[in-house]
This record gives C-alpha cells, sequence and structure tokens, in this order.
C-alpha cells in the first residue's frame, strides 16, 4: 500500500490506476480506524479494482466545543490495518492541502433539507463541513464509486442528495453499521467512554429496539414511546440530544405513507455523545 499527501501524488497515483483499467473505489475516514471502517474497506475490495482511503481530521465540521484537539490520530496503526484489508492506497492531506487559502475564505457546499434537523440542529455547521469535505475528496480522487457507513445515516443521505444535486459521477454505497458483542455501534468516540460508562452505553441500542419492537407491534403514540424512552435512558446515565422517526428513503418524519422507517438516536454519557440508528420496515 502506498500512502501520499499531496494531491499531485494521489492524482499521480490514480491516473496510473485509471490508465490501467482499474474501476476505483474511495473509503474516506478520520483515522483512528476500528471494524466498522475496515468493513467499508472490504466492501470496496469486493466492488473495485483499486481501493483508496483517505484519513482526514476534518476542522471544518467540528463545532468550537468540540473535539477537534482530542480527536484520537493513530495514523501507523491505521496504516498497518489498511494494508491488511488490502487497500491500495492512502491519501494524508493536512489542512494546508484541504484548504490551502484558509477555512474562512473557502467556498462552503450546504445541502438544504436534509441537514436540517437532527444532528444538523444539534451540531450547526456540521454538515457543511462535511459536504465540503466530501465533495473536494470526490473531486480528488474522482471514483467509481465511495462508500460510508449508516451509523451516520443523516450523513449519507446529505452525502446523496450532494452527489444527485451536482451531478458528481460517483456511485454511493452504505454499508451496514457494525455492533460490538454487546451491541453498541462501533465509533472513534467510544474510547473516549471510561469503565463504568462503557458498561452502560448498549443501553442505547436496547432502549432503541424497545421501540421499535412496539412500533411493529402497532403502536402509534410515539409521544409516549419517546417519553419512557428518554426515561430509560436517564436511568442509564444518559442525557438524551434527540431521538425521532424518519422515512428511511426521505428522511423527512414518518407519516401514514412511509413503509421503511429509520430511528435515530443521539445521547450523551458524560461528554460523549453516541449516535445510532435502526432501519425497519412496516
Amino acid at each position: 500500500m502506498n500512502s501520499v499527501q499531496s494531491l499531485q501524488q494521489l492524482r499521480t497515483a490514480i491516473t496510473q490506476a485509471r490508465n490501467a483499467g482499474q474501476r476505483i473505489a474511495l473509503v474516506p475516514t478520520m483515522g483512528n480506524l476500528h471494524a466498522g471502517h475496515l468493513a467499508l474497506i472490504k466492501q470496496a475490495v469486493e466492488r473495485a479494482d483499486f481501493v483508496v482511503a483517505s484519513i482526514f481530521v476534518n476542522p471544518l465540521q467540528f463545532g468550537p466545543n468540540e473535539d477537534l484537539d482530542n480527536y484520537p490520530r493513530t495514523l501507523v496503526a491505521d496504516q498497518e490495518k489498511l494494508l491488511d484489508a488490502g487497500c491500495n492506497l492512502l491519501f494524508t492531506p493536512d489542512a494546508q492541502a484541504m484548504y490551502p487559502n484558509g477555512m474562512t475564505q473557502h467556498t462552503i457546499v450546504n445541502v438544504p433539507d436534509v441537514s436540517a434537523g437532527l444532528c444538523g440542529g444539534s451540531r450547526p455547521g456540521h454538515f457543511d463541513g462535511v459536504a465540503t469535505v466530501v465533495c473536494k475528496l470526490l473531486n480528488m480522487v474522482q471514483p467509481d464509486i465511495a462508500l460510508f457507513g449508516e451509523k451516520d445515516y443523516q450523513q449519507l443521505a446529505v452525502i446523496r442528495k450532494m452527489v444527485s444535486d451536482l451531478n458528481i459521477p460517483v456511485q454511493i454505497f452504505g454499508v451496514p453499521i457494525v455492533r460490538d458483542t454487546d451491541g453498541l455501534a462501533l465509533s472513534s468516540r467510544n474510547g473516549y467512554l471510561n469503565a463504568q460508562q462503557r458498561a452502560n452505553a448498549p443501553v442505547l441500542q436496547q432502549c432503541m429496539q424497545t421501540v421499535k419492537a412496539q412500533i411493529t407491534q402497532g403502536e402509534r403514540d410515539y409521544a409516549a414511546l419517546f417519553a419512557q424512552f428518554k426515561t430509560s435512558l436517564q436511568a442509564a446515565g444518559f442525557r438524551l440530544d434527540y431521538v425521532e422517526l424518519r422515512d428511511a428513503l426521505t428522511l423527512k418524519p414518518a407519516d401514514a405513507e412511509s413503509t421503511q422507517l429509520v430511528l435515530l438516536a443521539a445521547a450523551y454519557l458524560g461528554t460523549t455523545r453516541l449516535i445510532d440508528n435502526l432501519i425497519f420496515d412496516l
């Protein structure tokens, strides 16, 4: 596996792969890789001939009180995992390479509608940062396909709409959530949890499964369901950010016409913000 840092080096490697007739896949990440990221690489290896991963902790998507400075950076370990997973090229730009004229003067990609509410409501400007950096990476690599995890469900919806609206010639694949044995969705931020918080963390998924079961059994008093959900989480030490039921295809609030639903939730354990979702049919 080759590692490059500059756009020129990246494009030289991409041109060689393209001239060899290879189908190119991109897996953007912020590093500190876990089994969820490696599932994306595995899917990319199965769907393409030349797999590019990027590692860039994007300052544009972090708010002023978020964890940019403390976000875990584990490049050496990440390189070993990517090599073992079959990645062909690792792109590790710095902020100067991504935003050579600074972030305040940089063009921002805003994706309306699907960016509103949920994590977009809790983290103003977050999805502008995500859409901007993903748009840049897609233009830099110009892959045939790009893969993203379904754990960040709203992010995936934002990227799909951006690609569609801007006619970016890439096929987007969502890859199902990878969970620990106790049901907790894998996330780089799980490493922030202390031992007691980590023991309590699976309660988020357990409570979501309870809500899902009640909905599939015909319960439609969502206010009551979500009130009980909040109470159960609080008992386990969580502070609820949001819980919502949306149409899985449009991400609009679920209504009587919605047949595929997604239950989305975000909650804090201490200072660590966890998100999760469940997709299911009625």
